[in-house]
């Protein structure tokens, strides 16, 4: 699909944020500053830019541990977002989600999720209730290889399947369960054949071509909207970081690593593709740097400066009565 001019900047600032974002805060977490514990989206920026760029407000994702780069592409608040990893009261939750709980219901963006693979069924009752109520959204499940493996997911996309929900699933396949190599731990070898299984089209794509993500996505849409049910999108593409921040990945070698990061990169790549195509110049890609920066450096120093939640806070957002 074509973008003009307003769409490719509004997609490079995306994943530019997303990559500046995580960078900085492996250096917080890293200097002793960050609390708690975060794993990083680097390296998948493409994936998250190109899926939701596609959704409004009104549509939900449902999210993983490696959360920030969806919560950043659904359009959530990054000075909130990097309050809340800082456990500051003014955070997208008042510092009580940190990083593998964040979330804004107002963006449609329905949590970072601590357990493998739960994210699913919650995308599934957002698309069940759009299809009961004929809201026309849908919702979005994103998961990786070790979701891919859990009974949730199998029964989500089961449930979907029966139902005809507008519901797709993103998969974001970096080649690991954790620690543990998917030709390991998959016993079918393959993710895609095993989807297709339960009873919807997936389409298998490079996860760090912007380009091809998107148009995959929009081909998904026009699924959805035909009320053809569900739709999975298996999105191949390494994280440069290991699994959380800290882990020594001695299960993989320096030059997959390397290599990822010289030949994977989807904010390079993308940013030598439009040059070349010269559908944006390199003064309006400066500029969009400058102006992401900015905006990270200014969060960080934000984010340090303010105030913990009080005592008071302590049983507020916890009980809920109907």
């Amino acid at each position: 699909m074509a973008l003009d001019k307003n769409e490719l900047m509004r997609a490079y600032r995306t994943m530019k944020t997303i990559r500046e974002f995580e960078s900085r805060v492996a250096r917080e977490f890293e200097a002793g500053t960050l609390p708690g514990f975060t794993h990083l989206y680097l390296g998948q920026e493409a994936i998250a830019t190109g899926v939701c760029m596609h959704l409004s407000d009104a549509d939900f994702i449902s999210s993983t541990h490696r959360g920030h780069g969806h919560c950043i592409a659904k359009g959530c608040d990054v000075k909130k977002m990097m309050l809340e990893l800082y456990c500051k009261r003014d955070g997208l939750c008042h510092g009580k989600g940190g990083s593998m709980h964040i979330a804004d219901i107002s963006k449609g963006m329905l949590g970072a999720n601590a357990i493998v693979g739960a994210g699913a069924p919650l995308a599934a009752g957002a698309a069940l209730t759009a299809k009961t109520l004929g809201t026309g959204n849908m919702a979005v499940a994103f998961g990786g290889d070790g979701a891919l493996n859990t009974g949730s997911v199998f029964e989500t996309m089961n449930f979907a399947v029966v139902l005809k929900l507008p519901l797709i699933f993103a998969i974001e396949k970096n080649g690991y369960g954790e620690h543990t190599r998917i030709r390991y731990n998959l016993g079918s070898k393959d993710i895609s054949s095993r989807t297709a299984g339960f009873g919807m089209p997936v389409v298998v794509i490079d996860g760090t071509d912007f380009f091809a993500v998107y148009d995959a996505m929009a081909e998904a849409v026009r699924h959805i909207r035909a009320g053809k049910g569900p739709y999975a999108i298996e999105a191949i593409a390494p994280r440069w970081r290991g699994h959380f921040e800290g882990d020594p990945q001695t299960y993989r070698s320096p030059e997959e690593i390397k290599e990822s990061r010289e030949k994977k990169d989807a904010v390079k790549n993308f940013r030598e593709r439009v040059l070349r195509e010269q559908t944006l110049d390199q003064a309006t890609l400066d500029g969009i740097d400058a102006e992401v920066m900015a905006l990270i450096e200014e969060s960080v120093v934000q984010a340090k400066a303010a105030e913990p939640p009080r005592a008071e806070d302590l049983t507020t957002d916890v009980y809920v009565s109907y």
